[in-house]
């Protein structure tokens, strides 16, 4: 047997109305109206639910019953509003953000703090280290709901990053060479990638390594690959102590710079594009909006700006 709840809560409104005619003057309907609908439970249950009579309706029995289940869908109803509109409001709400590890150093903590300085934000944002792949899995998997990603610019080998996601273009940053401090006036002038063909170099394991390798391979030579790893730290500390060379992406040196490593710019080093990513539809979500509005309010200033304002409903990445 299935109950309409509208019917429950017009029952409720009559009742509590004291009759059929201030029922429907309170719900904003005509008399005949709310009686189709208070007649149709009452066929469909096979029970009267109402005594009619001139000072107005008494509940019977199995109205009186009724009656405690309609109050309990009004409670219900009425909790559901109050929670949707403080999610509305932000005053609740949680998000989850995967971000590669320099982003989540640097622009995510400015986001975050950015957003916690609004009156009345209770939003719980919930970060998870990933690499861009991994970042844009978990979206997949409704395991993250925005996913801070980059991709290297002019990159035409990679592969297409999140088709069918929505694409918020954050910023771009340089990637820049890193060198001991004791050869800035060695490396004092006008210099190509091609210049550090004998050098011992430090790679990453990530995309970065291959495209890294691309890029030197386009430079003329192989790089001779000493270390591999993708702590930044640890990168810098090594580059120090003159061990090797190494390239590394403006965020990763706001992160954290070494004072006895140099940095010089090359043509030859391509820059990341670093873009916001979420599923179409969510960025209409008030909790995820905001995430996405402070994220880039964040990345104002830094870098080099990405051309987009507005982000269209479903893109590719602007890399070029």
């Amino acid at each position: 047997m299935a109950i309409d709840p509208r019917r429950l809560l017009i029952l409720n409104e009559v009742v509590e109305a004291g009759s059929i005619t201030a029922g429907a003057r309170r719900l904003g309907w005509t008399q005949p109206a709310v009686t189709s609908h208070i007649q149709a439970l009452e066929q469909s249950l096979g029970v009267p639910l109402l005594l009619r009579h001139a000072s107005g309706v008494t509940p019977t029995e199995a109205g009186l019953a009724l009656l405690n289940h309609a109050k309990a869908v009004a409670a219900h109803l009425d909790a559901a509003a109050a929670e949707t509109a403080e999610l509305k409001t932000l005053q609740r709400g949680s998000v989850r953000l995967a971000a590669f590890p320099s982003a989540l150093a640097t622009l995510v903590p400015a986001a975050l703090a950015n957003l916690r300085q609004v009156e009345g934000i209770g939003l719980e944002i919930r970060l998870n280290e990933a690499e861009p792949a991994a970042a844009v899995d978990a979206l997949a998997q409704n395991e993250a709901d925005i996913a801070v990603v980059f991709q290297h610019e002019g990159d035409l080998s990679a592969p297409e990053l999140a088709p069918g996601f929505v694409h918020w273009p954050l910023m771009r940053e340089d990637v820049l060479l890193l060198l001991p401090q004791t050869r800035v006036r060695q490396a004092a002038g006008p210099l190509n990638l091609a210049d550090f063909a004998d050098e011992n170099w430090i790679f990453g394991r990530s995309r970065c390594h291959d495209h890294l390798v691309d890029l030197c391979h386009r430079a003329g030579f192989s790089p001779r690959i000493k270390h591999e790893t993708d702590d930044y730290v640890v990168v810098q500390a090594l580059v120090a102590q003159g061990l090797a060379i190494s390239a590394l992406p403006q965020s990763a040196l706001a992160a954290h710079r070494h004072p006895q490593v140099a940095v010089r710019p090359l043509a030859e080093l391509t820059g990341h594009a670093i873009t916001a990513v979420c599923r179409p539809g969510a960025d209409s979500v008030p909790s995820v909006r905001a995430v996405l509005d402070v994220l880039r309010a964040a990345c104002r200033g830094r870098g080099r700006q990405g051309p987009a304002q507005q982000p269209p409903a479903t893109r590719q990445p602007a890399l070029t």
